[in-house]
């Protein structure tokens, strides 16, 4: 994609995994990646070396190929090795998460047996909120609340479900299993819903097909070590060719 070529200006936001800048263009913004890890809501914090120059180059990547498949996204091209251009969005403050394997919070609440494939996808909101712990809710909760129409829930999930297909079956080409994944979705200045954020194994659970090697942040969570070597693992089979 054409790079496009904003200037930098003042801080807008700073999360803890991105910095998102305002630029010379009022549509447009810059999302840079850093090299922060936390897990546990903040209460785990380090770094992991080059995390934002891979998730960058994954997450545009990605965004791209989804673009292919007629998926909206606010990307718009790469500026840096840890940077993009995107487009300005209204982030609905709803966490959208995709489940296709058993493992994390869905074996603690529920029991079902870990690393059993599902037999279909398990779609999941959640506030995003981490002093109340990003709380789980359900459609009525988000339209109740005020953070999205009914219509655009229905949007957000046809969204998630080609996304899921579409990321699946581009994975296993590779040799790696989309355990579960996280989107954000955002309104454009248009109010139509365009996917945000990152896709990236700070986003995304990744399972060595053949091992069940864990390839993503889980790595940094439960101390498996070389965190670093699984990230890059995973940025050199999104761009293998399959």
């Amino acid at each position: 994609m054409k790079e496009v070529s904003v200037k930098k200006k003042q801080k807008l936001y700073e999360g803890k995994a991105k910095i998102v800048y305002e630029t010379d263009k009022e549509d447009l913004l810059i999302q840079e990646f850093k090299d922060d890890a936390t897990a546990f809501d903040g209460a785990k914090k380090g770094k992991i070396k080059s995390k934002g120059v891979v998730n960058n180059q994954i997450s545009s990547f990605l965004f791209n190929y989804l673009d292919s498949y007629h998926v909206p996204t606010h990307f718009v091209s790469t500026r840096s090795d840890n940077s993009m251009v995107i487009r300005k969005l209204e982030m609905i403050p709803v966490e959208v998460v995709m489940r296709n394997i058993a493992t994390g919070s869905l074996v603690k609440r529920y029991g079902v047996e870990e690393g059993k494939e599902l037999e279909q996808p398990v779609l999941e909101y959640y506030l995003k909120d981490d002093e109340k712990h990003d709380p789980m809710v359900n459609e009525h909760h988000v339209v109740s609340f005020g953070h999205a129409t009914q219509d655009e829930l229905k949007q957000i999930e046809r969204f998630a479900y080609k996304i899921n297909a579409v990321l699946k079956a581009f994975f296993f080409r590779r040799d790696l299993k989309l355990v579960d994944f996280k989107l954000e979705f955002g309104r454009n200045k248009n109010g139509k819903i365009v996917l945000g954020d990152e896709i990236s194994p700070d986003t995304c659970r990744f399972w060595d097909a053949q091992t069940d090697e864990k390839l993503d942040k889980d790595r940094f969570r439960q101390d498996l070590g070389k965190i670093e070597e699984a990230y890059q693992e995973v940025r050199n089979r999104v761009f293998k060719e399959a």
